[in-house]
């Protein structure tokens, strides 16, 4: 019966035969290398290949019934895998560079002189940015949120947009740029009367 080790092809540590088979082994060994030879490949000449004067149908099969392929699709340009198959390559850049957007949410705060650049946010309004304005630094300051207030709903009117609150103190303002909709509707946004 046969032990694990001659199931891998190792000698076996523990066997008995094992000692016995090493010096038959070694002394059949210098015998037999006295007797082998050694043989050498010699390069064949290559047939030439005779090619048809008719051109031979050749009968195609469907890969789809015989492996279950999926056929590549008209104008695949991508890799395809070793089943045939079209592979998208996820870690590819294929696609054209967008171009740089036009439109941008923009936040303004009050600068260290406690002021608002309202006519920079003119500006940009106009050309189509949505603006906040965020008066909550100006927490002691009852007087001067309301003259920012009335200086931003002064410009809004000669551009055209409208000025809305984002919460109920009215210290967090959103000014729509030109040609941004703004569904009222569904949301509850105003500021309230200055006046």
């Amino acid at each position: 019966m046969a032990n694990l080790w001659q199931f891998f092809g190792l000698p076996d540590p523990e066997g008995a035969n094992n000692s016995k088979k090493k010096t038959k082994s070694k002394t059949t060994k210098p015998q037999e290398d006295v007797n082998q030879q050694t043989l050498i490949p010699i390069a064949e000449p290559v047939p030439e290949l005779q090619i048809p004067a008719e051109p031979q149908e050749i009968k195609q099969t469907n890969p789809l019934k015989n492996n279950n392929l999926v056929a590549v699709p008209l104008g695949w340009k991508g890799p395809i895998s070793a089943d045939g198959e079209p592979f998208h390559d996820l870690g590819v850049n294929n696609s054209a560079r967008r171009s740089f957007p036009s439109r941008a949410l923009r936040y303004v705060a009050p600068d260290e002189k406690k002021r608002i650049p309202t006519r920079g946010i003119g500006q940009r309004i106009s050309t189509g940015d949505t603006v906040i304005v965020d008066l909550r630094s100006l927490v002691h300051m009852d007087a001067h949120q309301n003259a920012c207030r009335r200086e931003l709903k002064m410009m809004c009117e000669e551009i055209g947009v409208e000025v809305f609150a984002l919460d109920a103190e009215d210290k967090l303002l959103m000014i729509p740029g030109c040609d941004v909709i703004v569904d009222r509707g569904s949301n509850h946004l105003g500021l309230n009367p200055l006046m």
